[in-house]
């Protein structure tokens, strides 16, 4: 099956449907693989970091960084969508309410599972929310932003998500076997949903101009 098997999602109430979908199965992974205390992805790294470092929640660094990001998109000529200034408001409310909500598990096979279901989650919540064609998420704004200023797109993530992990950690945020999990998996699965996923007529993510996808 290589399309998701309900009508095309090309109405403007539906697409904001799949978006804050989207934003809610993210919020909840983020908010699992923190409760899985085996490792975060790079960017939670980061925020958690500046948690146990400055106070404040999780979530509540999740929009102050994701709304700094924006700044980021000034020089990179990046124009915010709904789903940019919706990413930044309701992604961390979401991570918070989920590690709110969720209880801690102390055996390690419900981590495991947490971590699992958290990084299946994050990938599917990024086709809906990118597949919704609403605008990208902070972060990957800036990614995208050196993809069209000639970076490949493993370039230029690597280098923000390696810059945010080593900050994090420094900073006191949780690395493991969690994070390693998200990064080896996290490509692939998101390559596997994005087709099925994705509004029909949707922009690719990180295309140019022109309209052409760039190459990995």
């Amino acid at each position: 099956m290589s399309e998701l098997s309900l009508p095309t999602l090309g109405s403007l109430p539906n697409r904001l449907v799949r978006l804050y979908a989207g934003l809610l199965l993210y919020g909840v992974g983020i908010g699992l693989q923190i409760e899985s205390h085996l490792g975060n992805d790079p960017w939670d790294v980061f925020h958690q970091g500046l948690s146990v470092r400055f106070g404040l929640s999780i979530g509540t660094w999740i929009i102050i960084v994701g709304a700094a990001a924006m700044l980021l998109w000034v020089p990179l000529r990046q124009k915010p969508g709904v789903g940019t200034l919706s990413n930044v408001v309701f992604l961390g409310l979401f991570a918070d309410a989920t590690i709110w909500l969720a209880p801690t598990p102390d055996a390690l096979a419900l981590r495991w599972a947490y971590l699992l279901f958290a990084v299946v989650a994050i990938a599917a919540a990024t086709a809906l929310y990118i597949g919704a064609g609403l605008g990208p998420g902070p972060r990957d704004g800036i990614m995208t932003g050196l993809v069209r200023l000639g970076l490949s797109i493993r370039l230029a993530r690597t280098l923000i998500e390696v810059t945010v992990l080593a900050a994090g950690w420094l900073l006191g945020g949780t690395v493991g076997v969690g994070t390693l999990v998200f990064a080896v998996a996290i490509g692939p699965l998101t390559q596997f949903f994005m087709p099925r996923l994705r509004f029909a007529g949707a922009p690719h993510p990180v295309a140019g101009p022109d309209g052409h996808e760039p190459k990995d």
